[in-house]
């Protein structure tokens, strides 16, 4: 019978943070659930990187910048981010929904409406890190899976069960009577 908690395999990777975050509170969150922080110099500013998944995250928050963004070089550092990174998402603190940092969304999905740069706005430090570890675990699993050794073992399994179904299936009976 359940007891209500399910337990689940802890999922564990490691994450290239920015130095300039090396203080954050993610971080101290991350840690506690196991995650290995590595901290570089030589990553965008505000950036998490999961290199097993291929996934980057950008975290901008709208209080940080001058009255008029548009010249503090956000946007050419979420171009820098954008082009380094394949998939990459831009983490939008807002801990309230404000005129300003509604204009902050609007002009950087003006910008880059195309690319290949998502937008996650998120209200606290728990939303950060559920955002980036929900979407970085299955695209993890999915590497994972279509790496040699899991391709092989996925494959050997798919033979045997196609074997299965044509031993089993009434159909495939019926062929090989008629032939």
């Amino acid at each position: 019978m359940a007891t209500g908690q399910e337990t689940t395999p802890q999922w564990k990777t490691t994450i290239i943070v920015s130095s300039s975050l090396q203080n954050h509170e993610t971080n101290r969150m991350l840690s506690a659930q196991q995650h290995r922080i590595r901290y570089s110099d030589s990553v965008e500013p505000g950036s998490f990187i999961f290199p097993l998944s291929g996934t980057a995250f950008l975290l901008v928050d709208p209080q940080d910048l001058p009255e008029c963004f548009e010249e503090s070089g956000l946007i050419e550092r979420i171009k820098t981010f954008v082009r380094v990174h394949r998939n990459s998402f831009l983490l939008l603190y807002a801990p309230f929904n404000g005129k300003r940092e509604l204009e902050v969304l609007s002009v950087i999905q003006r910008r880059f409406f195309g690319s290949n740069l998502r937008m996650l706005p998120v209200r606290n430090h728990a939303e950060i890190v559920k955002g980036m570890l929900t979407i970085a675990k299955p695209r993890l699993f999915c590497l994972q899976a279509t790496s040699k050794p899991h391709v092989d073992s996925i494959r050997d399994r798919m033979s045997l069960a196609r074997a299965h179904v044509i031993e089993s299936s009434p159909v495939w009976e019926m062929l090989r009577d008629i032939l």
